[in-house]
């Protein structure tokens, strides 16, 4: 599956995993030496991230149910924790440096 910017047709990662049980969720990026560019992992239900045991930064988006950008984290480095969001209901984490401003709160992604 591949994830888009709605409104302006900007690739996010062509080739994202999906984690929809809970342990799948739990290990998340951990133990992975990198994530590699045009790749990234959707989270659901996932309305908080964690960077514990991870090697490298990570762009972070948090979606409503409706795929609705809830909130952006770039570059969340490793140890760290995102904020709670509780409308979040699905998260994407794409490799560090891959937004970079190009999705904001309210913008629509598509996976397909």
């Amino acid at each position: 599956m591949k994830c888009v910017h709605a409104s302006t047709g900007v690739e996010l990662a062509g080739q994202v995993e999906t984690a929809y049980s809970f342990w799948s969720r739990l290990k998340g990026l951990m133990g992975r030496k990198q994530l590699t560019v045009g790749r990234g992992l959707l989270l659901e239900p996932c309305p908080q991230v964690h960077t514990c045991f991870m090697y490298f930064a990570i762009d972070v988006i948090f979606l409503s149910k409706d795929n609705r950008v809830v909130a952006v984290a770039e570059n969340l480095k490793p140890w760290r924790m995102s904020s709670f969001y509780p409308s979040a209901r699905r998260t994407l984490e794409i490799p560090a440096g891959t937004l970079k401003g190009k999705v904001h709160v309210g913008d629509e992604l598509i996976f397909n």
